[in-house]
C-alpha cells in the first residue's frame, strides 16, 4: 500500500469563506489527498438554544460558512474535480432547525411577495444520538417526540464559478454550491467542473438529516467532522454537478423556476447516459424517461435544485468515462483500514 497524504483542516473563525469565488485559498492540496476537515453549521454555531432567533444572533449575508477554499494543484478550466465522501460525522450531540422570516417554501418570501405576515420565528433543538444514529425531534408546543434515522450530508459543496463570478454560499448553480441534496452523503463521489486555476473547492452546511425539498428552508443543522478524498480528472468537462454511488448515477440542476432545475438535471443525465453507454441522444432520452428517479433537493434557496438519478444496472454497456468512483472507494477503504 502506498502512503496517503492526509491534510487536517480546522478553520479559525477568520478563515471561513462566505462565497464561492473571490476568497483566497486556505491550503493547497495535491490530487489524491485525503482531507480531514471540520465544517461549522450554517448559523456559524450561533443558534444553540430555543431562544437564539436567527434574526437576532445571525447577520445576513454571513450564513453558510465554508471550510475552504482549497487550491487543488494542477486543476485547470476544462478539468473535473472528483470529491469522494469517505465519512460525514456530526461534531456535536445536537443540531438546530428554525423558521426564518420570509424564507422557506410555505411562506411569503422576498421573491414571492404577499401581504401576509411572515411566519413566527421558532427554534427546534434536535438531540443527536451519534452512537445509535438517531435524531430526536421534540415539539415546541407539546410533549411529542419522534426519533428519526440520522443521515448526515453536506448541503454545500462546490468550486469557484466561471466568468470571474463571486456567488454567495447560499446559492446553488452550475459550480455546485448550496444544492442541499440529501444524496451528498458518505460513499458518494461528486464531480464538479473546474472553472478557474486550482478549482478553489469548498464545503460546509452539514445536516444531520434533511427531508427532500428542505421545505421550511432549514435542515437539522450541525457542525461536521468529514473526511473527503479529492482527485482530478484532466481534460474531462462536467457542465453540472454529477454524483456517483455504487448503484446510481445522478445529475443536479439548479435554477428558478423549479421546472427549469428539473430540465437541467434530466438533460444532463441524458447526455451522461448517452456518452457513457454509446447511445444516441434520443435513445438515451427514452431510457432515462422510463427509468429515472427525480428527488427534489431544495425548493427554498436562491435557486432551486432538482436531482435526476438512474440505476447503473439499467444502463446497457455502461462504462464510466470518469473512471474514478471505484478507485476512490478503494482508497477510502485503505484510509479507513489504517485508522
Amino acid at each position: 500500500m502506498t502512503e496517503q497524504e492526509v491534510v487536517q483542516i480546522r478553520p479559525t473563525a477568520d478563515q471561513y469563506a462566505w462565497t464561492f469565488g473571490g476568497a483566497a485559498p486556505i491550503a493547497r492540496v495535491r490530487p489524491g489527498s485525503v482531507l480531514e476537515v471540520f465544517t461549522e453549521d450554517c448559523f456559524a454555531g450561533r443558534v444553540r438554544t430555543k431562544d437564539d432567533l436567527v434574526s437576532q444572533v445571525c447577520q445576513f449575508p454571513f450564513l453558510n460558512p465554508q471550510s475552504g477554499p482549497f487550491h487543488i494543484e494542477g486543476a485547470e478550466p476544462g478539468d473535473t474535480l472528483a470529491v469522494h465522501f469517505v465519512s460525514i460525522t456530526p461534531a456535536r450531540d445536537w443540531g438546530a432547525s428554525t423558521t426564518v422570516p420570509l424564507f422557506g417554501a410555505l411562506t411569503s418570501t422576498h421573491l414571492t411577495a404577499t401581504l401576509q405576515d411572515p411566519l413566527p420565528e421558532r427554534v427546534w433543538i434536535w438531540q443527536l444520538d451519534r452512537q445509535a444514529g438517531l435524531c430526536r425531534f421534540a415539539a415546541v408546543d407539546s410533549d411529542a417526540t419522534v426519533d428519526l434515522p440520522m443521515d448526515p450530508m453536506h448541503g454545500t459543496v462546490g468550486v469557484a464559478p466561471a466568468n470571474l463570478e463571486v456567488r454567495s454560499a447560499l446559492v446553488p448553480d452550475a459550480f455546485g454550491g448550496n444544492m442541499d441534496t440529501p444524496e451528498m452523503r458518505a460513499g458518494v463521489t461528486c464531480y464538479l467542473g473546474v472553472n478557474v486555476e486550482g478549482a478553489l473547492f469548498s464545503l460546509g452546511d452539514g445536516h444531520a438529516r434533511q427531508g427532500e425539498g428542505e421545505t421550511c428552508g432549514v435542515a437539522v443543522e450541525t457542525a461536521m467532522d468529514s473526511v473527503v478524498i479529492v482527485d482530478l480528472i484532466k481534460g474531462r468537462t462536467t457542465p453540472w454537478p454529477r454524483l456517483e454511488t455504487d448503484e446510481y448515477l445522478m445529475s443536479a440542476g439548479s435554477a428558478r423556476p423549479l421546472e427549469d432545475a428539473f430540465r437541467i438535471a434530466q438533460h444532463d443525465l441524458v447526455q451522461w447516459v448517452a456518452a457513457d453507454c454509446g447511445l444516441t441522444q434520443l435513445d438515451a432520452y427514452q431510457l432515462v424517461t422510463q427509468a429515472v428517479e427525480s428527488p427534489l433537493a431544495n425548493v427554498c434557496d436562491t435557486n432551486y435544485t432538482s436531482v435526476a438519478k438512474i440505476r447503473k444496472s439499467y444502463l446497457p454497456g455502461w462504462r464510466s468515462r470518469y473512471d474514478a468512483h471505484q478507485r476512490l472507494r478503494a482508497q477510502a477503504g485503505d484510509y479507513l483500514s489504517r485508522r
